[in-house]
This record gives structure tokens, sequence and C-alpha cells, in this order.
């Protein structure tokens, strides 16, 4: 609890995936890799309760054996390709309300990131409070310039985006950020009568890129072990 907030954390984890197969359990160091979206939410100092929501109870055994809740199995039509996150997590919700614990904050904490340190997590909590914002999202700068990008046009490379931005040096651009998946806080009311994760009134909060990896293919699966086994 922070500040007589009651704080649920939630580690959405389906059993599908089809690029990297089975990738929310796939050894990564010698564990699996859900284990360390776990491990860093219970060094929080402000969640108060900690599951996994998913669909595979192989999963679910995993995930308990490392410190998780796993109070249901996710029904089939919130596990699917097109489950929007949103409704993933209102349904964790709506289960402890209904339970008898009724959370003010919500932290999403994605098994695919498990460079995520505590620090990021209670950073993205405590920012919520001291700016007052309906949600938080982390987020690392970017390195890849949409000023410098191209795309295809009849066959023919074409600019993304035209300006004056194209001549400049990368020191003389302004810094941009992309959201990197690791975890996001969203108010109760936010996410149950808003239907968003990320509302109008968002904060980011800045993670360094060696934390920031998200693991969607074996190439990023390979850089994060490499940064765990560097460290």
């Amino acid at each position: 609890m922070y500040k007589n907030k009651k704080i649920l954390a939630i580690v959405p984890a389906r059993g599908g995936s089809k690029r990297l197969p089975r990738k929310n359990i796939k050894k990564l160091n010698g564990k699996p890799m859900i284990s360390y979206a776990i491990k860093a939410a219970l060094l929080s100092d402000y969640i108060d309760r900690i599951i996994v929501s998913t669909d595979d109870p192989i999963i679910a055994k995993i995930s308990e054996k490392y410190g998780a809740e796993v109070p249901f199995i996710r029904p089939a039509e919130l596990a699917t390709d097109t489950a929007r996150p949103e409704h993933v997590l209102q349904h964790a919700v709506a289960y402890f309300s209904s339970n008898g614990f009724d959370a003010d904050l919500i932290v999403l904490i994605q098994p695919t990131s498990p460079l995520v340190s505590v620090d990021d997590i209670d950073g993205a909590i405590e920012k919520m409070f001291k700016t007052k914002a309906g949600s938080c999202i982390g987020v690392c700068e970017i390195s890849e310039r949409p000023e410098w990008m191209y795309k295809l046009k009849d066959g023919k490379a074409v600019l993304f985006l035209r300006g004056s931005g194209t001549k400049k040096r990368s020191q003389e651009l302004p810094k941009l950020y992309k959201i990197n998946g690791a975890v996001y806080v969203v108010k109760r009311e936010i996410l149950m009568k808003n239907d968003k994760i990320i509302d109008d009134n968002s904060e980011i909060f800045l993670m360094p890129r060696e934390r920031s990896v998200d693991i969607d293919e074996l190439i990023d699966f390979k850089l994060a072990e490499a940064i765990l086994r560097s460290q």
C-alpha cells in the first residue's frame, strides 16, 4: 500500500506465442522468463498483491513457484491474439473486487520485459502520486530517428517524414521516447470506466535502454541474455 492506496500488480502471460513459442516460460539465463517480472514486483515497497493472469496451467504452476498468485485461469476469449490488454486487466480487477480487494492502482508488468527492475516499478508508482497523473508508462529514449526513415512508394525509397529535420545531425534533433512495454501504472477508474490503460493525462517514467528490451523475437531474447550475463 502506498499513501492509503491499494495496489494490484498483474503480469499477463498467455500460453500462445507464434514468433517465439512458449516464450513466457522459456529459460532465460537459467530461469523462466516470467520469473524476472515476478521477482521485480515482489521487491516493490508498494505493491499489495502480485498475480499472473494466464490461460496456461503450466505457466500458472511456474508463476506460483516464483511467488505470484494465480487465483484463476484466464478465460479463452481473453487469451487470443486479438484480445485487448485492457480487458485482461479489467477481468482481473473485477475478480478481486468480487472477492473483497478493491485496487486503487493497477500495475501492468510485462513478462517479455525481463530486465525491468523494482526501481522502474516503484519509480512509476511514485510518479503517479507526485504528478497526480491518471496513468504512467515506462519509456526509453530512441536512437532510430523517424526523420531518417524511408518508406517504399511505387518501389522507390521515399522519406517517411519530410522537413528540415532530415538534414540535421542527431545532436540537433529533439529527444524522442518510445513505450518500452515494461511497466504501466493506471488508476482504477481510468481502466474500468474509460476502458484505457493510457489516458490523456499520462506521465512517462524514463528507463535506460538496457532495461527496455522487449522480447518478441529470438534476437531480442539473445540480447536480453547477453545483458544478463554481463551483469
